[in-house]
């Protein structure tokens, strides 16, 4: 396999190796909330087949992948296409989701990423989970970043289109 991936924006990242990638038509996504479990427990299992203890980072990535399909689902554009691309670099692996998304979402989404960044995270997320309403999208990306110890950022493809970006360090959970 390759070892040269080129991201979304065309910059070569030479210690990601792409794993599996996939695309489906947005509207046929959001035709079906379940779409998000399936794809990701799929992606979950094809990506930790060669981790030390398989299930334990199966039912992590599901847990993952579930919540960044859920975020982009919520986004319920009829058109456009949602973009999976799933790369490892020794005990990173990264998750590229490409997804249709306004001008205003777009602004929330980069809101909600500087949200995750800092000292103030993990005091974010504690409040948020003490609160009385449902985690909201911005939340659910909080949570990749404080329980997951995920980073994350979001590349604008064009004025409808973003990728949001997320490193996590799953591998060496079992050292």
């Amino acid at each position: 396999m390759p070892r040269n991936v080129t991201s979304q924006n065309n910059v070569i990242e030479p210690s990601f190796c792409k794993m599996v990638e996939f695309d489906i038509e947005f509207n046929s996504f959001i035709s079906e909330w379940r779409h998000c479990a399936y794809i990701s427990n799929y992606l979950a299992r094809t990506v930790s087949h060669n981790r030390p203890d398989s299930v334990l980072y199966s039912n992590l990535y599901s847990s993952a992948f579930n919540e960044l399909l859920e975020v982009a689902f919520r986004t319920r554009h009829p058109a456009g296409v949602l973009a999976c691309r799933v790369s490892r670099d020794g005990e990173t692996d990264r998750i590229e989701l490409t997804f249709p998304c306004t001008p205003e979402e777009q602004q929330f989404y980069e809101y909600a990423i500087s949200q995750t960044q800092g000292a103030g995270a993990q005091e974010r997320y504690l409040v948020s989970l003490s609160g009385d309403v449902a985690p909201s999208r911005d939340m659910v990306l909080l949570e990749l970043a404080v329980d997951y110890n995920a980073t994350l950022r979001l590349e604008a493809v064009d004025a409808d289109t973003v990728t949001l970006v997320v490193d996590l360090p799953f591998g060496g959970l079992a050292n």
